[in-house]
């Protein structure tokens, strides 16, 4: 298994740039250069009441892994000006982050190292190490801190002791509550210092909203004192005493100890990193950018989440969330596909999430005088509820999320062959999907169609018929029809007759995004049929595909850089048999919004929308160019067949890539190897 491309070490101070995104899918971190300092932190399924929007929203926690150090009493935190030399560096293959910098005072200088990782095989845990040497000898200060200050929310209590037992199993532990106590979140630590010797640490009381753990030591010159801290985050979506969990599961990290979790974390990222999407005949920057994407889809998501993930993973920053942390139908449509195939059980488990909250669908559908299931447009990771920042506009029209939630059940069943996930799963939320169609449509001359609804684009008026909606919803009734009589069903009839009679509009042999549709229109140039296209999987003739992708990809100009989409123009220009035109609007739509420090994906290109804040990684950006390298390029897409038929036409890959290889995707359960050559039908073999 070949290695992946580490990003470029990051030297110096970040000015716009983000910082650094370390997580595992339940716990991200946006760690500083200084990684003393507090970052930020999330953690799935802990929201709170948005402090403008008064909304339920993802919450920032306490962060984890603050720290201080001193030098003959001068504090790192007192004399931040005293830094020097900083630099960091992100290694893709393991998840650690390397955080270096000097630290000088009074003409003695500590050479500092700092390793912060996530743990993918214990996902409550949070782990850093501090390694400071000194060039002379001198009384060292290290401080481990879970740092709640400046964190919307209160603590409700904290504990340094364990009860019932001599000594504290933990060095203590904090139980928070989100602004508007939505939720709350445990965290207890556990921290060491190795190296030299010690008196007992100190541990004073919470204060100023800081658990501070303080080792004081006699350093020596040249030799490393490390200082380690394990922190466990549990939220009440997975506890209801998420303190005392969060005391247990620290308890156990510092009986299982660090260097034991870093080789398990490490054990668990080679094991994913046999899935790396390689790139043969590429230039080795499209290699770095597939591992990027990959690296970073791969530390937001897990099996664990409670609350699926959202647009931004468990990443956030001071100037941008203004997707509150939500769920929405982007997760569906550009993530889970790619999920299905590199990693199932994540998968499954944003898709448990929505059939966790189905109730939150059916009741939606009600609210709006509706039958079935209508999945909310930001669903709130707690409740499942609609969210959408009042007065909701985008809520009232935006319909294909629903679509979006059945397909990928769908898509899920159909990767794994799981069938009493079909049945248990796949089957309730695509029928109460269908059900919701049959009650939004109206009959009209000729068939059937969708009145007031929205597309992908988000424009100031609804529309009649937005061809993404509509092509969305013959697809999941035909899928409905079909799953009905896998099962011994006897399928609703109304639900083919609507599939073979919902108006899809066209110009000449062109679908286009909706009745009476203008190029020049606001957001004319979004490509919403070409998504119904691909992935969606709408199918249309030869000559119709051919015409629906000339028209948009002639008004590619006026939408690349904006989010989404941007990613597929690639794709979609493959389609033609256009290889070069391939490879160019890859880069415009995917490559140039990949910019700063660790390859972090952007939600807007930078250039071409210069006043948008420096918002990532984006997941539907990113979501985009996997499925676009598995699925679009190869020309295979999972269906209920056997995985041999999956390849529906001959690969077309970018101009000068000769192939695509995974050695180990999973297929209907079991390690399957993908090769792909272009020209050739994409081939599915055992590992």
């Amino acid at each position: 298994m070949s290695k992946p491309i580490n990003p470029p070490a990051a030297q110096g101070a970040r000015d716009r740039e983000l910082p650094a995104y370390v997580s595992n899918g339940l716990v991200g971190l946006r760690v500083r250069e200084i990684p003393l300092g507090a970052g930020m932190c999330l953690v799935s399924g802990f929201s709170g009441e948005h402090d403008e929007r008064q909304i339920e929203a993802a919450a920032v926690a306490p962060y984890p892994l603050a720290g201080d150090l001193a030098i003959d009493g001068v504090w790192l935190s007192d004399a931040p000006h005293q830094v020097s030399d900083l630099e960091q560096a992100y290694d893709f293959s393991t998840a650690e982050l390397t955080s270096r910098f000097v630290f000088e005072v009074q003409g003695k200088r500590a050479q500092v190292e700092v390793v912060t990782f996530c743990s993918r095989p214990e996902p409550t845990l949070a782990c850093q190490e501090i390694a400071v040497t000194v060039d002379k000898a001198c009384a060292l200060g290290l401080r481990a801190m879970i740092d709640g200050a400046g964190v919307d929310g209160r603590a409700l209590r904290h504990r340094r002791e364990t009860p019932g037992e001599k000594e504290p199993a933990t060095d203590g532990s904090v139980l928070w509550a989100s602004a508007g106590e939505l939720s709350t979140c445990g965290l207890a630590l556990t921290s060491e210092v190795l190296g030299v010797g010690e008196a007992a640490p100190s541990r004073p009381p919470l204060r100023d909203d800081r658990l501070v753990s303080e080792h004081a030591v006699q350093a020596r010159g040249g030799r490393a004192v490390r200082l380690r801290q394990i922190v466990s985050i549990v939220p009440d979506a997975l506890h209801d005493l998420p303190d005392q969990q969060a005391e247990r599961l620290a308890a156990k990290a510092r009986f299982d100890g660090f260097d034991s979790l870093r080789k398990q974390n490490r054990a668990e990222w080679d094991a994913l990193w046999k899935s790396r999407i390689r790139l043969e005949g590429a230039e080795a920057r499209w290699q770095s950018l597939a591992d990027a994407g990959f690296f970073y889809l791969m530390s937001s998501v897990h099996a664990s989440s409670p609350a699926s993930t959202s647009i931004f993973g468990l990443a956030t920053w001071r100037d941008y969330h203004y997707y509150f942390g939500h769920v929405m139908w982007d997760i569906e449509a550009f993530v889970v596909p790619a999920l299905c195939l590199l990693q199932p059980h994540a998968a499954r488990a944003m898709l448990e999430y929505r059939f966790a909250h189905l109730d939150s669908a059916r009741r939606n559908a009600q609210l709006m005088g509706r039958r079935g299931l209508q999945f909310p447009w930001e669903s709130a990771p707690r409740s499942g509820q609609e969210a959408a920042p009042l007065p909701g506009t985008a809520a009232w029209h935006e319909d294909h999320v629903s679509l979006d939630v059945a397909r990928a059940f769908v898509f899920y069943a159909d990767a794994t062959g799981d069938r009493e996930f079909l049945r248990t799963r796949t089957w309730p939320v695509v029928s109460g999907v269908c059900e919701w169609i049959a009650s939004r449509v109206c009959k009209v001359r000729g068939g059937y169609a969708i009145k007031a609804s929205m597309g992908i684009a988000e424009r100031a008026q609804p529309v009649d018929n937005a061809a993404f909606s509509n092509m969305g919803a013959v697809v999941v009734l035909r899928e409905g029809a079909r799953i009905a009589r896998t099962l011994g069903f006897e399928p609703d009839p109304t639900w083919l007759e609507i599939a073979d009679g919902l108006q899809i509009p066209t110009r000449g042999q062109a679908v286009v995004s909706h009745d009476d549709y203008r190029t020049n229109e606001e957001k004319g140039a979004t490509p919403d049929p070409l998504m119904g296209v691909f992935p969606f999987g709408y199918p249309l003739s030869p000559e119709a595909e051919d015409a629906t992708i000339s028209l948009y990809l002639g008004l590619a100009d006026d939408y690349i850089g904006s989010p989404m989409l941007s990613a597929l123009y690639g794709a979609w220009a493959a389609r033609l048999g256009d290889r070069e035109g391939a490879l160019r609007l890859l880069d415009e739509g995917y490559g140039q919004f990949v910019v700063g420090r660790f390859l972090q994906t952007l939600e807007y290109r930078a250039d071409r929308f210069p006043e948008q804040p420096r918002a990532g990684p984006f997941f539907a950006n990113i979501g985009g160019f996997l499925i676009s390298l598995l699925y679009g390029f190869s020309g295979m897409l999972p269906s209920a067949s056997e995985p041999a038929s999956w390849s529906e036409r001959p690969a077309i890959l970018p101009k000068g890539w000769t192939g695509i290889e995974v050695d180990r995707l999973w297929v209907r359960g079991r390690p399957t190897r993908l090769t792909v050559r272009h020209g050739e039908p994409a081939r599915l073999d055992p590992a």
